[in-house]
């Protein structure tokens, strides 16, 4: 049947760290300058949640493969510096992930994200995406 597609689990020794749902997912990936601002303000936009990493990280430099130096402590929780993530409950939405690039933004962006709102709550969405940062353009 096409519309069935099969589920690979992860073996029972697979570390934490690598051990995710294997369907067929979406994710956006964005670069950016500070991939830990962003997260927090397009979490609260999306109503997702900023992954916690923090076991990852410690079972990773636990064993040998990277360093203290990799990471950033935010909110007593240890994060990679360089990208930060957010999804939603529901794995059927994508998953956002914001990588730091070194070079800066120098032309338009080419993909922007939409939210779309229901009848009678744009204005309320706007005020509250204008309350985490954002800027009203028009």
């Amino acid at each position: 049947m096409r519309d069935q597609v099969p589920v690979v689990l992860p073996d029972p020794a697979t570390p934490a760290w690598q051990a995710r749902e294997m369907t067929p997912a979406l994710q956006i990936a964005i670069d950016c300058h500070d991939p830990h601002l962003l997260v927090r303000f397009w979490a609260a936009a999306l109503d997702y949640e900023v992954e916690d990493h923090h076991d990852g990280i410690e079972e990773v430099v636990a064993a040998g493969y990277t360093t203290y130096d990799d990471t950033v402590v935010i909110d007593g929780r240890r994060a990679w510096i360089t990208a930060a993530a957010c999804r939603h409950a529901d794995p059927s939405r994508p998953r956002v992930l914001f990588q730091q690039v070194p070079e800066p933004k120098t032309v338009k962006d080419r993909i922007h994200l939409d939210i779309h709102t229901a009848p009678g709550e744009r204005d309320a969405t706007v005020e509250r995406l204008l309350a985490l940062g954002a800027t009203h353009l028009w």
